[in-house]
């Protein structure tokens, strides 16, 4: 019989080797799954994680890392806010997308006009309707009570929706012969999210990751709020002792996450997804869930946590040109990098005990 003692003190060198280890055992039984699956592992695992750096297709790959790691960064960096305070933003996909539709709104709104104030003023629509978005659960949670988990993953499901409505309905394309979605703003020149400096892949949404993985250390590390927040998830009763209002957190951490969610949704829309369609989301809201506590919920751990799960992505996409493994590869990795991140943090909060029979 065993149970589970929590330790008296929680070792930084282990916490820190945690989501090394984690990384580690992903591919090691990402490894025995490709085998089982009859695929050369060690090749699999090369695709997935050398190939996009260093293989035939670098050239290519590397931009990639950047536009795929963008979104996850901006996103997790939000998302971390919330969870260090025990605020529980599931739903930042459908922030994402409703951040997404009101920027692309706003600049289709404007269309064929050439105006140097409509990007800024996408971004800041974007921004909102994240914000907008988020805020139901938070107020349902302060004035009823209502789980924020729970709400605001139902409402992913309901901005799915709301994309396939307006992609056949109110944005649709009216020179786009009959077919659901938006106009392309990459090809209207004051609406697109191009890229800065050529062959990097690096676009608005980069610089808006970088700025916000900088804002949120300071915010955590040098403000009374991140005082607060860092209270608020360590001692929840004794942060109320201090002064320290649980709806007041609970609007700014679901405001925060919402708004950073609807920025990269827009970021998306304007460049790499290109318009608003009836699919429009890619799962980046979840995916950021992984990269927030891949990342220790640090906004620079997270940095490098959204840059590995970026090389993931292109990395499953070589891996499905190249050997032929199956689309659901990436999500495979990530949901055992979960797992395995969940397993190696439980084992840093408690020891294993043998109980003995009297």
């Amino acid at each position: 019989m065993i149970r589970l003692v929590p330790r008296t003190e929680i070792s930084n060198g282990w916490q820190i080797a945690t989501p090394l280890l984690a990384v580690l055992a992903t591919m090691i039984a990402g490894g025995l799954l490709f085998a089982i699956m009859g695929y050369d592992p060690l090749a699999a695992i090369r695709t997935i994680f050398w190939d996009p750096l260093f293989g035939q297709a670098a050239a290519y790959s590397r931009p990639q890392l950047l536009v795929k790691a963008a979104p996850l960064i901006l996103i997790a960096s939000g998302l971390a806010v919330g969870f260090r305070a025990g605020i529980w933003n599931i739903g930042a996909e459908g922030q994402y997308i409703i951040g997404g539709i009101c920027g692309a709104a706003v600049a289709l709104a404007a269309y064929p006009g050439e105006h140097w104030w409509l990007f800024p003023a996408m971004v800041a629509a974007g921004a909102f309707g994240g914000w907008a978005w988020a805020m139901i659960p938070a107020t349902l949670r302060n004035w009823f009570g209502a789980s924020e988990i729970l709400v605001s993953l139902m409402l992913v499901y309901v901005a799915q929706n709301v994309a396939a409505w307006v992609a056949f309905g109110p944005l649709k394309n009216p020179e786009g012969f009959g077919f659901p979605g938006s106009r392309n703003l990459q090809q209207y020149p004051s609406a697109a999210n191009p890229e800065l400096i050529a062959g990097t892949g690096a676009h608005w949404g980069v610089v808006a990751a970088a700025i916000a993985v900088l804002a949120i250390w300071v915010l955590m590390s040098r403000h009374i709020r991140g005082f607060q927040i860092r209270a608020a998830g360590l001692a929840p009763r004794a942060a109320r002792f201090a002064g320290v209002r649980p709806e007041t957190l609970v609007a700014f951490c679901l405001g925060l996450s919402g708004a950073l969610a609807g920025m990269a949704g827009l970021f998306e829309a304007a460049g790499p997804a290109g318009q608003i369609t009836d699919s429009f989301g890619s799962g980046y809201g979840f995916t950021a869930i992984i990269v927030a506590f891949l990342g220790r919920l640090n906004p620079f751990g997270i940095l490098l946590a959204g840059l590995l799960l970026a090389l993931t992505y292109i990395g499953g996409e070589l891996a499905q040109l190249t050997l032929q493994l199956p689309a659901a590869t990436v999500q495979v990795f990530q949901g055992m990098l979960l797992f395995f991140l969940l397993g190696f943090d439980l084992l840093t909060r408690f020891r294993i005990v043998r109980r003995v029979a009297a």
